[in-house]
């Protein structure tokens, strides 16, 4: 599952493809949430557009989206303070 509870919310799981044309949510795939970002994967950029972007998609504050795993993968797990259930349904408007 790509989203599940997370001690005060949630943490979602999610495949970054950097040097994207746009930033997107691509949709939901077995096991994680596929975000197309536009920067580059080098210095932390990928991570920051990552926080940035899914704060934004969400309407929580930047500050409350952390990186809890995947720093240098692109695979990487990040913590909300929304239930599973209210992250799945503002995503899901964006897919």
């Amino acid at each position: 599952m790509w989203c599940e509870a997370y001690k005060t919310g949630c943490a979602l799981t999610v495949k970054v493809t950097p040097r994207a044309s746009r930033a997107a949510v691509l949709g939901a795939e077995e096991g994680w949430l596929r975000v197309a970002l536009t920067a580059p994967p080098v210095d932390g950029k990928a991570n920051e557009a990552a926080r940035r972007f899914l704060a934004e998609a969400l309407g929580v504050p930047r500050g409350d989206v952390r990186l809890i795993s995947g720093q240098t993968a692109r695979l990487k797990r990040f913590a909300l303070p929304l239930s599973p259930a209210e992250a799945q349904a503002r995503l899901a408007q964006l897919c």
